[in-house]
């Protein structure tokens, strides 16, 4: 593809390899043409060609125009384009946007690139040609004030596990008693609690102990009157209808102590995308607000933290003691829902 270019500079006519006859500052306009000898280019005229010997430093004049490889940026001028190699040192700039007037001075390279829209062009500084643009050192008058606010939000969310402790607790006089009576109770809630969880769920020991227990008194040193056995079980399980069966069946097999009951979100993924959202969303309505009230604008965002998430279970009902005594009664389990919560932190620049 040829380039019309209008270069001002010194020339140097040669007669020989080694006599220069004259040498003046002219303006030559043309066309550039690549030379027989790899790297050189011409300028050619109407009427005479032109050997640029400082042919790597060229200006650019055009628009920035976005590439169709993504992340990409042109300077189309009236009839060439220059891919910017280095686009990404610029594009801090307020002014770096489509369609903005822009002077570059840079080199050329010989690269390839993935579509070969123009020219690869790597640019030494640039800047916008618009009068109305502002830049550093051009108003005096413009202040960049630096803002830091927080945003939060809080969203809801059906859980899809639930975590079931329960215990089974003995005492004897022997401490090998309450053992013993322990392991066979424990056994007979084990085998009741995989029955009644299913194929799917996962039922592991959570925690055991054997204590002995004592009589205080005063003066005196403590007695032990005889041996407590504690064996807890947890139950993981999906299939949240079955969480009141679970207990039910885990009392009816010897379990006399429900240690706890959580419901938790596994597949939280889009939960804490929507929460994340929302919190950039409030922090960034806040810079906003705090640039309309300084009389400017949001000009760039600078920094963005991300403080974590946090999921809030929802605290279960039941009644253990009611379910033991009517057993022929289901325990009712109101599971409720989860709050995913999200916290962002932001530093804005605001033009004023």
């Amino acid at each position: 593809m040829k380039r019309t270019l209008l270069i001002t500079g010194v020339v140097a006519l040669v007669l020989t390899a080694t006599t220069v006859l004259h040498a003046k500052e002219i303006t030559v306009r043309g066309k550039l043409q690549k030379t027989v000898e790899a790297g050189g280019w011409l300028i050619a005229a109407s009427d005479a060609k032109y050997l640029i010997l400082n042919a790597k430093e060229i200006t650019v004049r055009g628009k920035l125009q976005k590439t169709v490889e993504a992340g990409g940026w042109l300077i189309v001028g009236n009839d060439a384009k220059y891919l910017i190699l280095n686009a990404k040192n610029y594009q801090s700039n307020a002014w770096f946007k489509e369609s903005m007037s822009v002077e570059a001075v840079g080199e050329t390279k010989d690269v390839m690139t993935t579509f070969m829209e123009g020219t690869p062009f790597e640019a030494k500084s640039m800047q916008p040609l618009e009068q109305n643009v502002a830049t550093p050192g051009r108003d005096d008058n413009r202040r960049i004030t630096r803002v830091m606010v927080a945003g939060d939000s809080i969203v809801q969310a059906q859980p899809d596990t639930a975590i079931v402790t329960v215990s089974v607790v003995t005492q004897n006089r022997q401490a090998l008693s309450a053992q013993q009576d322990n392991a066979a109770k424990t056994d007979a809630v084990v085998r009741a609690l995989k029955a009644a969880a299913g194929s799917g769920a996962e039922v592991k020991t959570s925690g055991y102990s054997l204590q002995a227990q004592r009589v205080y008194k005063e003066n005196q040193p403590p007695t032990i009157t005889g041996y407590e056995a504690r064996n807890s079980v947890t139950v993981t399980l999906s299939d949240l209808t079955k969480v009141g069966s679970v207990i039910d069946a885990a009392a009816q097999a010897g379990a006399n102590d429900v240690a706890g009951i959580a419901f938790t979100l596994r597949q939280d993924r889009p939960a804490r995308d929507r929460a994340l959202s929302e919190a950039t969303r409030e922090a960034m309505s806040k810079a906003q607000v705090i640039a309309s009230a300084l009389g400017g604008r949001v000009v760039r965002i600078v920094e963005v933290q991300e403080e974590g998430f946090q999921q809030r279970p929802p605290v279960p009902t039941y009644q253990f003691e009611a379910m033991a005594a009517k057993r022929d009664v289901a325990t009712p389990i109101e599971v409720g829902a989860l709050d995913i919560t999200s916290k962002v932190q932001l530093i804005a620049e605001v033009e004023n």
